[in-house]
Order: C-alpha cells, then structure tokens, then sequence
C-alpha cells in the first residue's frame, strides 16, 4: 500500500467498503499502487494496469488496455463509443465484488500478461473519423481555417471532430465550429 493513496480512500464519502475491496484485490496480484488523476492507479514495471474510480451509481475498475483483454465474463464496458482502449467493470455493492474476486483477479492477471507482451491497442486513425457537415462546409469555404486545422496535431483534431460531432442538433454544431474557429486558427487544441 501507498500511503500517497490512502487520502483517497480516506476522503471517499460512498464506497468505501467497496474501495478497500478491490484494492486489497490489486495488490494481491503484485501491483505497484500509485496516485494518478486523483485516483488509485496500479502499474506494472511503470505501465499503467487497472485503476479504482467512483461515480455517484456505481465503483469501478478501469483496464487502460482493456479492448485488448479477453472478456469471456462479459463484464468489461466500453464507456462511451469513443473510448477506444480502456474498459471498465461496474459494481454497484460490496457483495458484487466478493463474488467476482476471482474472476477479477484474472482480469487483472491477463492485463499484466498484456503488459509483458508489450500489446499496444490499434488506434483509430484521425482520418477515419467523420468530419461533421457543418465543419466540412467551414473548411471548404475558408481555405487558411483548413490549412490551420490540418497543421494540428491528430490528437487536437480529434478533440475539435469529436467536440463537433457530440452536439445533436446541427444549429449546436454550427455554433460549436463558430465558437472555435479563432481557436484553430491560432494552431491550439480544443483545451488549450
């Protein structure tokens, strides 16, 4: 145990006993705890493995590599379509974890195999995701708004297509570009 980690546990209002749990369950499998984003992250020779998070419905455990684990129990979840790596495990009390202590831990165990593999996750590519029509129209009309967003980096153009594509509604997604055109033009990130 990390006493660096301990004011997490220590400060969580809900799931404790949960917390206490899965991590007694982690460092069971010979992980290094460490404190990263403000939660428990647990490594393996300085990869990230699996981390602890809590949300207001559920705890989970999230496998930063967990696309790539075998997920015969049909527990992993992938959060949301866009997460391409990482999924999770939801519990929702402290008997769902005692339960699954064992399959848990060889999910832990295979994300360590994955690891000393060296397994990377195949990545979608920037150019295979959709250009919304709004943008699109924007970028074919403005020649130096299409230079600047194509000499971003792939990872800020994938922030500024998935920012656009998330609105619903195409008067969102129109307000959206137009908010964020001076942005790209300066050559910064949707958060920077």
């Amino acid at each position: 145990m990390n006493p660096k980690v301990d004011f997490f546990f220590d400060k969580a209002s809900k799931w404790q006993k949960e917390y206490k749990q899965l991590r007694g369950l982690i460092l069971d499998c010979g992980l290094i705890e460490e404190l990263k984003w403000g939660v428990p992250c647990y490594t393996f020779q300085g990869s990230n493995v699996v981390l602890i998070h809590g949300f207001k419905e559920y705890c989970a455990l999230l496998f930063h590599k967990g696309a790539l684990l075998n997920n015969a129990e049909g527990i992993l979840i992938q959060q949301t379509e866009n997460v391409q790596s990482a999924r999770q495990i939801r519990f929702t009390n402290l008997q769902e974890i005692i339960e699954l202590s064992k399959v848990l831990k060889s999910y832990v165990f295979e994300a360590i195999e994955v690891e000393k593999a060296g397994l990377k996750v195949e990545l979608k590519k920037t150019k295979e995701y959709d250009i919304p029509e709004e943008f699109q129209v924007k970028l074919d009309a403005d020649p130096g708004l299409k230079e600047a967003f194509y000499s971003l980096t792939p990872g800020r153009q994938r922030g500024y297509l998935l920012h656009f594509a998330t609105a619903k509604q195409a008067k969102t997604r129109e307000a959206r570009v137009e908010k964020l055109i001076p942005q790209i033009l300066s050559g910064k990130g949707l958060n920077d």
